[in-house]
């Protein structure tokens, strides 16, 4: 691996770590030459994956650019890099597993939409005003209540697992 700094291909590995659910491996390394220290990632090769957009162009899935707008929903909220990660393993691990070679962004959307509320839900609210391409304040306001309806159905319905099971 070549250092970003220097440019020598003497380095060490300093640690490393499973991420992402054990899809990919995080390294720390140091250059034996100038010091500098970096991160390098290392996932196996997948099959390429295309997406069929709304407009029906396609392009390859990118992982980043999924990983990318995660992380500008997530922004200034407790969601941590590794919960990001592994939650962009999970949807991967999801549309590989389909075997399919091509899959609609559409889909990649709802799995998202799926996911998200469980690590934000201001990251939600983000999301779903870009992809559902809010156009008020009503679609948000339609959309919180649908949130706060399906967290109530959700603490009921727990409750009344919790009562059931101690008679």
């Amino acid at each position: 691996m070549k250092c970003q700094s220097c440019g020598s291909m003497d380095n060490k590995v300093i640690e490393s770590r499973d991420v992402a659910d054990g899809e990919a491996i995080r390294r720390r390394r140091q250059c034996l030459a100038c010091g500098q220290r970096f991160t390098t990632y290392e996932r196996l090769e997948r099959p390429s994956l295309v997406v069929v957009k709304r407009d029906g162009t396609r392009e390859l899935f990118s992982r980043e650019k999924l990983l990318n707008g995660l992380a500008h929903a997530t922004e200034k909220t407790s969601v941590t890099n590794v919960q990001l990660e592994n939650f962009v393993a999970s949807i991967e691990r999801e549309l590989y597993g389909r075997g399919e070679p091509e899959v609609a962004s559409v889909e990649i959307g709802k799995l998202v939409m799926e996911g998200l509320p469980k690590l934000s839900e201001v990251a939600y609210v983000r999301f779903a005003s870009v992809y559902r391409k809010f156009r008020d304040i009503s679609s948000f306001e339609r959309e919180l209540t649908r949130i706060r309806e399906a967290k109530s159905e959700s603490k009921s319905a727990k409750s009344t697992l919790k009562k059931s099971s101690k008679k």
